[in-house]
């Protein structure tokens, strides 16, 4: 039998099964004198599957995310969609739980236990996620590219500098510590937003106490060294000081009394009271719990300047500037926008603005695919009285010029969800539905046979837009956007196809999606001495020890992780054991 009839059936063979592994058939043909190599044939489908792969990838949408912060983190979290090809760019490589800052400041909780890699969190995720460490310098939403800068100080990396493009584009950079251009604060003072803030804090703390044991230094002196300035009465700040506090009462008292009865601890805030944004209840017991703690709070008060060993004050009621020495100054006064942010306004219109501007879905302002969240954006909720035409026109169904209570509760719904300050008008003026409102603005008249021409629809709505008010900068409202943005992605074919958003007043058709809608689950200020005070959902005010065990559950179970749950509980454990660390590290 012919050798070459052998490799033509083996041929067809391999021909009509291509799933067939490679074959190399080497055969050696006796009086030949020499050798015949056969062919080896590569699997057709399986090189048609690679090519279809690699395109499938290709039509994936880019998704670019700036920050690992609250807001950032929180949509990588929740986004589910493998469609999407999302690269992280952050300058920072985890996640920090900033609520515990306060905490690290003083040993209370150790630094990297309210951390986690932010490669960790998105490993298991079913979505393509990449992350690079590096500063975002620059947005172009024309090219829609971002520029960036390599975070990495070293001399082996030849190109720091490189852009990556973009469909969307999720801004949550966070903000800066803001100072009002006061001089000398940006040189002198310790701020408390990130990590390493409160690693530097803490080791100043621990340099304050270790100079002021030495032998060489009078009790005046000493004083000096020892008088810790807290500016800004807010959260962040009360909560500092009184850390801060039990850090000196409960520990470092003991280990230097040589300087008993020389630290003292000063709160600086510029209105008449801190912790504003609480009930007064709270606010109350606060001033009297530090006035008991020896605490010196000093309400209306004003920065003006900040010497690397004074800082000046101006009373506000009586305009009188005083300067006192310190040893450590900490700021935290509010959040000021980023460089980055400011740059980006101006290249979307938004140059007169101190913030950026979302819509209601978190889209930036004058930009397509171009989403903000967290501290860096605010949104600029539309006004009723913007749209009010629109708004009746639509309602209006008869065409009759005017609306009556059954035109406008069937327009009610949508809205109420498109402008959420109707709502809130309602609930604050204790109005049962829209119908008590147009009974407001109309008289004595029964529900039933009330009309409302353009004119008097203008009248009833016009204190509506009094209730808008801007949402508090705070990782919870940060941390509810992400979730929202990342179901929006999820669904985001679906909703093109059916959209579940409030009708378009101005237009035909529907909003793709609802509106973000931050629901407040409530706000805790720890006061030390094992007391913290709360204000929940219901105005439901709790002060004390009890609420002190409340604030730990809820921060153990806030964690990212159950890695770092088990490291913040231990940590608390360990203090009630042992006491806080006071080694310099």
């Amino acid at each position: 039998m012919s050798s070459s009839w052998f490799f033509d059936r083996a041929s067809r063979a391999f021909r009509h099964n291509p799933s067939a592994s490679k074959l190399l058939l080497v055969v050696a043909i006796s009086g030949g004198g020499g050798g015949l190599l056969a062919f080896s044939e590569a699997k057709p489908q399986e090189a048609l599957n690679v090519v279809a792969s690699s395109e499938a990838e290709n039509k994936k949408k880019r998704v670019v995310v700036l920050g690992t912060g609250w807001a950032g983190t929180s949509f990588l979290k929740n986004l589910k969609d493998p469609s999407y090809d999302v690269k992280v760019i952050s300058p920072r490589n985890y996640f920090a739980f900033t609520p515990l800052l306060p905490s690290v400041t003083c040993g209370t909780v150790e630094a990297r236990s309210i951390v986690e890699p932010i490669r960790r969190i998105v490993k298991k995720k079913s979505v393509d996620i990449k992350f690079c460490e590096a500063d975002c310098i620059s947005i172009d939403p024309v090219n829609k590219k971002v520029y960036c800068r390599s975070s990495q100080d070293t001399n082996l990396i030849e190109k720091k500098e490189f852009d990556v493009e973009y469909d969307y584009l999720v801004v949550a950079v966070g903000a800066r510590s803001n100072t009002f251009n006061i001089p000398g604060v940006e040189e002198n003072a310790h701020f408390l937003k990130e990590v390493e803030d409160a690693q530097r804090i803490r080791r100043s703390v621990i340099d304050c106490f270790e100079r002021a044991d030495l032998p060489t230094l009078s009790d005046e002196d000493r004083k000096k060294i020892l008088h810790f300035v807290v500016v800004g009465g807010g959260p962040t700040g009360v909560e500092f000081a009184a850390e801060l506090h039990d850090y000196i009462t409960e520990d470092f008292l003991k280990l230097y009394p040589n300087v008993k009865g020389l630290v003292k601890i000063t709160l600086l805030e510029a209105t008449d009271h801190i912790l504003n944004m609480f009930d007064k209840r709270i606010t109350a017991f606060a001033e009297e719990k530090f006035g008991r703690d020896g605490i010196n709070l000093k309400t209306g008060a004003m920065v003006t300047k900040v010497t690397d060993r004074e800082i000046s004050m101006k009373e506000i009621r009586t305009g009188e500037i005083s300067s006192v020495p310190y040893g450590l100054v900490v700021w935290s006064t509010g959040i000021g926008t980023r460089p980055l942010i400011v740059d980006f306004m101006k290249k979307v219109g938004q140059g007169n603005r101190r913030v950026l501007a979302t819509d209601e879905w978190l889209r930036v302002e004058g930009t397509e695919n171009v989403y903000a969240l967290g501290d860096c954006a605010t949104i600029n909720q539309r006004k009723v009285m913007e749209d009010i035409a629109a708004i009746f026109k639509k309602a209006d169904k008869d065409g009759s010029g005017t609306l009556t209570v059954k035109e406008m509760q069937e327009a009610i719904k949508d809205i109420v969800e498109r402008y959420p300050q109707v709502e809130l008008y309602l609930k604050n003026n204790q109005m049962k539905g829209i119908a008590d409102l147009l009974v407001d603005a109309n008289g004595d008249k029964a529900k039933e046979s009330i009309e409302l021409n353009i004119e008097e629809f203008k009248s009833a709505l016009s204190q509506v837009d009094s209730q808008m008010k801007n949402l508090p900068a705070t990782a919870q409202v940060a941390a509810q956007q992400g979730s929202y943005l990342a179901d929006c992605f999820n669904r985001m074919d679906e909703c093109e196809k059916n959209p579940e958003g409030p009708i378009r007043f101005r237009g035909e058709g529907r909003h793709r999606f609802r509106s973000f809608r931050y629901k407040h689950l409530g706000q805790f200020a720890p006061l030390g001495g094992e007391q913290t005070a709360a204000q929940l959902p219901g105005d439901w005010v709790s002060i004390g020890h009890s609420t002190q065990w409340l604030w730990y559950s809820i921060y153990a179970s806030k964690q990212v992780s159950w890695r770092t749950r088990a490291l913040v509980v231990s940590d608390w454990m360990r203090r009630f054991m042992f006491g806080r660390d006071s080694s310099r590290i």
